[in-house]
């Protein structure tokens, strides 16, 4: 039996599939912007969740990749939110495959639900004016419509896509307005003559309607996505509580986006304006803008200094680490510890470019973030060699790793904090701070926090190969495979 949803609910849907670089080094594959502290203690995926809570708001359904199914939950966690489901797509498709089996499910339990989808990579500082616009467009999606969000511009962007008002309709209206036509990112000119118009709103990729009138949407506009997605849905696994949709029919589904697919082709649109702060972060020169840049325009991190500066950003990523800026301008610099990026800010939008080419010549810097995260915690190397290798492994309360050996390494442990409880074949111990272990190549082990404290380790590998792919597992909780 369905959850059946009371009137005034809206399930937040959020999209964190994305794995954009535009924001590299702090950006990668493996760790893409939306998981990373860039505006505060919260991730942009943390915040979004947290404005999409509260009175009125429904446990949130969140469509994500494998890769990251761990760090959704415990990022959700962290702001003290479980989610209703998590739908793990096989492979990224874009939005309006990703949009349409969140409407399959939500549809399934209620078809009168009302779904707000958002990315969650976006920045919008005011929640409460956000909550609001969302409570003025609910009239118009309960009644049948589609309701985009369009945020009034405040420069001639060039990076964004327009929505161009109705006759009629106001960018100052505080109720839902019609729109004329959807425009593809601007030259600059037409930026300019747009902002100057006053009858444009910049496209911000966030939607408001019930599940019955999007699925209404694409059988009239894109019918051939239906069965595929219906059949990626009901044949979906239960995993640990996710859900992991099928790849056969997933795989049929087209690689398009909502606005294409749909957006562009329905008539029952409607836009809600809206007049406060917001950004996309699609690049580091809208990082410097959102971050407030000082009188002289310049923006440094903790751990930066800028130095006779103007219109820069300075952004230092580890704590050890320190970057100064003397007589720059119009200059971004980020400093991560195994990657530095230094850019014009008006060339910020280039940075996929670097990433092509770190990629071309094999360098694990374009998609591999310098700590991987891992459903029990995280781990980072501090020290390579040929035939050794030094990690720093931080185990979360209560988590565990697998139950695994090693073809080609022995491990030597340190424990530096919390405390450790080890298997090693046959002998289980507690080890505590400035005690260690040793596990010999082929040794069946396992290593375990028992505590309520985050538990650190040191880890000495030493063997012919340390790749991360020379594990055997015998038994994992988190049923990797």
């Amino acid at each position: 039996m369905g959850l059946t949803l009371e009137p005034a609910t809206i399930i937040p849907v959020l999209l964190c599939g994305g794995s954009g670089t535009r924001l590299w080094p702090l950006s990668r594959k493996s760790y893409p912007k939306q998981f990373v502290r860039l505006m505060g203690e919260e991730s942009l995926f943390q915040a979004s969740a947290r404005r999409l809570s509260g009175e009125g708001y429904a446990a949130p359904v969140v469509v994500t990749a494998d890769a990251f199914r761990f760090i959704v939950t415990e990022q959700l966690a962290g702001v003290e939110q479980a989610p209703q489901a998590i739908l793990i797509e096989p492979d990224g498709r874009n939005t309006a495959p990703a949009v349409l089996v969140a409407a399959l499910w939500a549809a399934d339990r209620d078809p009168e639900a009302l779904m707000l989808v958002a990315p969650s990579d976006h920045v919008i500082p005011d929640a409460e004016a956000f909550r609001a616009a969302v409570a003025a467009a609910v009239p118009r999606a309960r009644d049948g419509d589609l309701v985009t969000f369009g945020i009034r511009p405040t420069r001639p962007e060039t990076g964004y896509g327009y929505l161009e008002l109705a006759p009629g309709a106001s960018a100052q209206a505080t109720q839902p307005q019609n729109i004329a036509r959807f425009v593809e990112k601007p030259d600059p000119d037409s930026a300019a003559e747009m902002l100057a118009s006053g009858r444009f709103l910049w496209n911000a990729g966030i939607f408001l309607f019930t599940a019955r009138a999007i699925l209404e949407a694409y059988a009239a506009h894109a019918a051939e996505m239906l069965d595929a997605a219906r059949a990626a849905l009901a044949g979906a696994e239960a995993d640990l509580g996710f859900t992991r949709l099928a790849a056969e029919p997933w795989a049929k589904l087209a690689e398009t986006s909502i606005d294409y697919a749909i957006m562009e082709k329905a008539g029952n649109l409607a836009v809600m304006p809206f007049g406060e702060s917001w950004s996309d972060l699609g690049g580091w020169d809208a990082v410097w803008l959102e971050s407030g840049p000082d009188a002289a325009g310049n923006v440094a991190s903790e751990g930066a200094t800028a130095i006779d500066c103007r219109d820069t950003l300075l952004r230092s990523e580890a704590e050890s680490q320190r970057i100064i800026g003397i007589g720059l301008e119009n200059v971004v610099a980020v400093a991560m510890p195994d990657a530095v990026l230094v850019a014009k800010k008006s060339e910020a939008q280039r940075v996929k470019e670097a990433v092509a080419a770190l990629k071309a010549q094999g360098a694990r810097q374009a998609t591999e973030f310098p700590i991987d995260h891992r459903p029990w915690g995280w781990f980072e190397s501090l020290a390579i060699g040929d035939r050794f290798q030094v990690k720093r492994i931080c185990v979360h309360p209560g988590a565990s790793l697998s139950l695994q050996s090693h073809h080609h390494r022995s491990e030597h442990w340190i424990v530096v904090e919390g405390t450790a409880r080890v298997t090693v074949n046959d002998e289980v111990r507690l080890v505590a701070e400035n005690e260690s272990v040793y596990v010999p190549l082929g040794a069946v082990h396992r290593m375990e926090n028992p505590g309520k404290v985050p538990m650190v380790l040191i880890e000495v590998q030493t063997g012919s190969y340390l790749g991360e792919d020379d594990i055997v597992r015998y038994e994992d909780r988190y049923a990797r495979r």
